[in-house]
């Protein structure tokens, strides 16, 4: 006789659901702080409970139960047993999707990815009256336990009241057990791991003191208060952006911001569903205090920036990911600015968030989208694209402009960085140098004032105070992205040593020019464009470092400073020859010309 059967077995779904994709234990924990949080509670507890075996002769400690406590709203028997269906919950419709929760999927989700067994206890009228129910998988496979056990009475472990310290009069405690997945095997792995990545989570929270969260790990088999021995810490906000005040970040900057803010703070206006929805873009770039030692990427906070790197997606105050498809992997100095989006639950569908609350996939896709490639799929321009694409009701076209605003900041901050460490550089290399070029170009150039030929920068230099001119030649200085400290040094230093000439190198975005000349304080201000290539051809290759190099590769490197000056000199003789015969051209000869004069003169070549 043929019955019916389920279409899918129940034990075959939960095995397959334990394959959730959550990244590792910490994301796992996460999941139940998040409805910690959203029943209200102002105190979570990870607790840690670890035992000790004999293993081969010898004897381990290992993690034996993983619990969270908190002091929330609590749950009826009726809300406990939905807690612990899949898919089910009281937060379903849209409507009510406004917290950091969602999908009713993230209490028995992330419990079975860690755990063969979850425990739940919760109570709204004392301790003492906590309702009860469970999952198990073991149960579950022998086709034991197809049902969620109807929650009832029973009283918390003796071992839980003893560690916990947020048992109040509303609350809930969740234990895991048999923790066959979880690839931390000790408390203190377990807390160690989880601490950067839930204070980088609920920083919102943890800086405006919504809450206050409590890992704590001891052994099971203690007697007497394990937490007389045991790992305890309270969680600090963790700032990718570093702009908050009190985190975790290392001294100097635990107690006042890494970073300042880059810009304003953007806001984009997304409408979905009939209704607008705010999203909101900050970006912020390392201070210079936090830059000045050559080594400051291996010093203990540079170490914690380099954990933090990459777009941070935050959801109603909590950080879903942080995105590294935005960075470039190999380049230590990503570790130096932050990124944030920040958008609200009802626009879930469009960022793409997942019901594990890990990643928004459509968001993180745009990192490596190629907005060109994409305008020839559409047409030939921005615009067109744009409308039809409004046409399709293709849902990307918000997030495009956003991506396109994330990465031109991006681009802009690298920038910025690049000329602080290049102000490092220039103060190296001109610090106290006596026979520097500058000063040999001074020399010359007070004979040509004796000569009675006057610059700029001259009738500067005899209007100006020496104070003046210090601070003319620092905001320009600072304005090319230098560290105001370097800028400062080397404006003094270029006033008091009587220099008429400063050489520095900055990133000249968009600029075609290899160098660029400005009169400021009295001295003649000469920017070496590090994006053009003949920066790379004439400069930086014989600024390397000579020293344990053989002498092929000496000899390479001048063959390519050679080759770089012969090219340039060929690509002025081709400006030279596309000129039209007439004015124009003997404008430019003349030019080079009086260019060759000067030089004679600089290079210290008296005869004429």
């Amino acid at each position: 006789m043929i019955t019916n059967h389920d279409i899918v077995p129940t034990h075959l779904v939960v095995k397959a659901m334990r394959d959730n994709g959550y990244k590792n234990a910490a994301y796992a924990i996460a999941e139940l702080m998040d409805n910690s949080i959203q029943a209200g509670a102002t105190r979570v507890e990870l607790l840690c409970a670890e035992k000790t075996e004999l293993a081969k002769q010898r004897q381990r400690t290992r993690i034996h139960q993983i619990a969270l406590l908190d002091n929330g709203c609590g749950m009826t028997p009726e809300t406990l047993l939905m807690a612990l269906q899949f898919g089910n919950g009281t937060r379903l419709a849209p409507e009510q999707q406004t917290g950091i929760g969602r999908f009713g999927m993230g209490l028995p989700n992330s419990s079975i990815s860690q755990a063969r067994r979850v425990e739940v206890w919760s109570w709204q009228n004392g301790v003492e009256n906590a309702f009860y129910t469970y999952l198990d998988i073991d149960e579950i496979e022998r086709s034991e336990l197809r049902y969620v056990p109807i929650p009832e009475h029973k009283q918390i472990p003796e071992i839980w009241l003893r560690e916990g310290k947020s048992f109040e009069k509303t609350g809930t405690l969740v234990v895991w057990s048999n923790l066959d997945r979880c690839q931390w095997r000790t408390a203190q792995t377990i807390i160690a791991n989880s601490e950067m990545l839930i204070g980088r989570m609920y920083r919102f929270f943890l800086a405006e003191g919504k809450v206050t969260i409590r890992s704590h790990g001891f052994d099971i088999n203690q007697k007497k208060l394990a937490s007389d021995m045991s790992e305890e810490r309270i969680a600090l906000p963790n700032d990718p952006l570093y702009l908050m005040a009190n985190t975790s970040c290392p001294e100097p900057f635990n107690n006042n911001p890494m970073f300042q803010q880059w810009g304003d703070v953007f806001e984009y206006k997304i409408h979905y569903n009939g209704d607008a929805h705010s999203v909101y873009l900050r970006f912020a770039y390392a201070k210079e205090e936090a830059r000045q030692k050559d080594n400051a990427g291996n010093l203990l906070y540079g170490k914690h920036a380099a954990n933090n790197v990459g777009v941070s997606i935050v959801r109603a105050d909590r950080e879903l990911d942080l995105d590294a498809g935005w960075i470039i992997n190999y380049d230590p100095t990503e570790r130096w600015w932050g990124a944030e989006i920040h958008f609200p639950p009802a626009l879930d569908e469009i960022f793409g968030v997942t019901n594990n609350k890990q990643s928004a996939r459509y968001f993180s896709e745009m990192a490596k989208m190629d907005i060109e490639v994409l305008i020839k799929d559409y047409g030939d321009s921005y615009v067109n694209m744009v409308e039809q694409m409004n046409a399709d009701e293709d849902p990307r076209i918000p997030l495009i402009e956003i991506a396109k605003k994330i990465k031109q900041n991006i681009s802009t901050m690298r920038e910025h960085l690049k000329n602080q460490t290049v102000g490092l550089r220039t103060k190296k290399r001109y610090g106290n140098d006596d026979q520097s070029t500058a000063q040999k170009a001074t020399e010359v150039t007070k004979k040509r004032i004796d000569d009675g030929y006057k610059g700029e920068s001259d009738k500067q230099e005899e209007t100006q105070t020496p104070e003046k001119r210090v601070e003319e030649i620092k905001l320009e200085l600072v304005e090319q992205g230098k560290l105001e400290s370097v800028a400062q040094e080397l404006a003094a230093q270029t006033v008091g040593r009587g220099l008429k000439y400063q050489i520095t190198q900055s990133y000249m975005s968009g600029s075609p020019a290899f160098f660029d000349v400005k009169s400021r304080g009295g001295a003649v201000m000469i920017t070496l464009n590090i994006n053009h290539p003949a920066y790379n051809h004439l400069i930086e290759v014989l600024e390397q470092d000579p020293s344990g190099i053989n002498e092929d590769e000496l000899r390479e490197r001048l063959d390519k400073a050679r080759q770089g000056l012969e090219l340039l000199l060929m690509s002025w003789a081709r400006y030279e020859d596309e000129e039209p015969m007439g004015n124009r051209r003997d404008r430019v000869q003349q030019a080079r010309w009086d260019w060759g004069r000067y030089a004679r003169q600089f290079l210290g070549d008296d005869d004429e």
